[in-house]
């Protein structure tokens, strides 16, 4: 079916019309902006219907795209409003009128160099800059702290994680529902009872080894909390890709004398890669983004960025709280588009794709 051009459909010059006439009535440019974004963003990505659809149908068509159109902004408006919120130059966590006007002089980088001075004991200083900023900068000790967390915890629940999925994925094993279960069962649990779980067990003490005092208020315990909440993700992304995963290609492998390491390493692995790689990504994010875990078992040395945001809004109200959320939402983006890169080079292995 030939598609029709975009300015060519009547409903176009429809909302151009109401867009000029909002603009006349308002007077703003930034009303109509956003009206004719809001109603021309459905209408742009509409496909043409049959030539025996009607107009109501077109119509209920389009309210349909409207409505879903309008969800999307509500649950986006909220994450892209602290983007040019962080660049405000007064000490505010709204538009000032120098932003709402575009002045130059309303915009500034301020507040994402606050991410490096604040904690500093001489953020002015020239010699031991890079040391001090680096030892003693609040947000960078926390961002230090959350990597550090992320990727040992990510490893652990990759590892632990992958295994369990294989274990799960072969039709012979018992009870793989409830086994199934109880090992995603964290991303069921409300995380507040599960954190509560394990303070009281990793605040045991002569429980662990070489830590008589429990692993409460220790790196070692806010990792393995962390890589426990994010085997359920690990978990669910593998077994998602063993299902497509033809075991025939096993047998043929062990047939030709090929041992079971080599089997898992040359035959299994390249084709659950995608899956695992999306998993710990997945739990790295999680471990990101988690603070209620945090608040229970970290020291004040083991702040992460998380923590650090909500002790900001309690106890000093700075926009560089905003700074931050604009980098972690940079960084949440970027891992996003390669999930879903992963996602399409997993069907095009398993040949759900085209080429």
């Amino acid at each position: 079916m030939k598609k029709i051009a975009f300015f060519k459909r009547p409903g176009t010059w429809v909302l151009l019309a109401l867009t000029l006439g909002i603009f006349l009535l308002t007077q703003s440019f930034g009303v109509a902006l956003v009206f004719i974004l809001t109603f021309g963003v459905p209408l742009f990505f509409m496909e043409d219907l049959p030539a025996y659809a009607t107009t109501a149908d077109k119509i209920g068509k389009y309210i349909f795209l409207l409505i879903c159109s309008l969800i999307f902004i509500f649950l986006i408006t909220p994450i892209l409003i602290i983007i040019p919120l962080s660049f405000n130059a007064e000490p505010y966590f709204t538009f000032t009128e120098g932003m709402l006007a575009f002045e130059p002089a309303a915009y500034s980088f301020r507040w994402y160099a606050d991410i490096f001075r604040f904690g500093m004991l001489e953020p002015d200083g020239v010699t031991n800059w890079w040391a001090d900023m680096w030892d003693n900068a609040t947000w960078v000790r926390a961002a230090r702290n959350s990597f550090f967390i992320a990727i040992v915890s990510t490893i652990i629940a990759t590892f632990f994680g992958t295994l369990a999925a294989l274990g799960l994925s072969r039709p012979e094993m018992p009870y793989r529902a409830a086994i199934t279960s109880l090992l995603i069962s964290p991303m069921i649990v409300p995380l507040v009872i599960t954190a509560t779980g394990m303070f009281f067990f990793y605040s045991q003490k002569d429980l662990f080894p070489f830590y008589p005092d429990g692993l409460a208020k220790t790196y070692l315990g806010i990792i393995l909390a962390h890589a426990t909440l994010g085997i359920p993700f690990v978990i669910i992304t593998v077994t998602a890709t063993l299902s497509g995963f033809d075991r025939s290609l096993i047998r043929a492998s062990q047939g030709l004398g090929a041992s079971g390491s080599t089997t898992f390493f040359k035959v299994i692995m390249p084709l659950i890669m995608p899956g695992m790689i999306s998993g710990a990504l997945f739990a790295f994010i999680t471990s990101m983004d988690e603070v209620v875990a945090v608040i229970f078992l970290a020291d004040v040395d083991q702040r992460t960025i998380p923590r650090q945001m909500f002790s900001g809004i309690r106890e000093q109200i700075s926009p560089t709280i905003l700074a931050v959320a604009t980098i972690l939402v940079v960084i949440s983006v970027g891992l996003l588009s390669m999930l879903e890169i992963l996602r399409r080079r997993s069907e095009r292995l398993r040949g759900l794709a085209p080429q």
